[in-house]
């Protein structure tokens, strides 16, 4: 038995526990982003504020026309935030998990288009993105178990 399943008192129960922590995880950096954003950590802490944040959104969709960058910065606001709140919660975890991998997938693009490739492996936006896509299929599995249908 994998060190882990030994740890927590069997494989099954190892894999729910790694999924928790995986779906708490990726639910509390989108959080963590809304708090920055919004200065909750002080000003001088992540992007301190909105304008800030705004800021930022340009110069990560810079091949976007100017004008429409406020309606994707604020349109990723709500996702972080809706998404943020379903995982750490634990409500329609497959939707809010498939939801993000493609928040992170449009995200992880957007910064390798504006500031090439490195700039998201960096920061681990695809690894987060490949972290979402298995929780969705976890998720996906689990329910399939549950009601019988493969």
């Amino acid at each position: 038995m994998p060190i882990l399943g030994r740890l927590v008192g069997g494989q099954e129960r190892a894999e729910r526990f790694a999924m928790a922590c995986l779906r708490l995880m990726l639910g509390a950096a989108f959080l963590n982003g809304i708090a920055s954003r919004f200065g909750l950590y002080g000003k001088n802490v992540g992007y301190g504020n909105y304008a800030n944040y705004m800021k930022y959104a340009g110069e990560v969709n810079s091949f976007l026309p100017a004008s429409i960058v406020p309606f994707f910065a604020n349109a990723a606001t709500a996702a972080e935030l809706s998404l943020g709140l379903l995982l750490v919660s634990g409500l329609w975890v497959r939707w809010a998990a498939f939801g993000s991998a493609v928040l992170l997938a449009m995200f992880g693009t957007a910064m390798a288009i504006s500031f090439g490739l490195v700039s998201p492996l960096d920061y681990s936006v695809f690894s987060a993105c490949a972290g979402a896509l298995v929780l969705a299929v976890f998720e996906e599995r689990r329910l399939a178990e549950k009601t019988g249908s493969q």
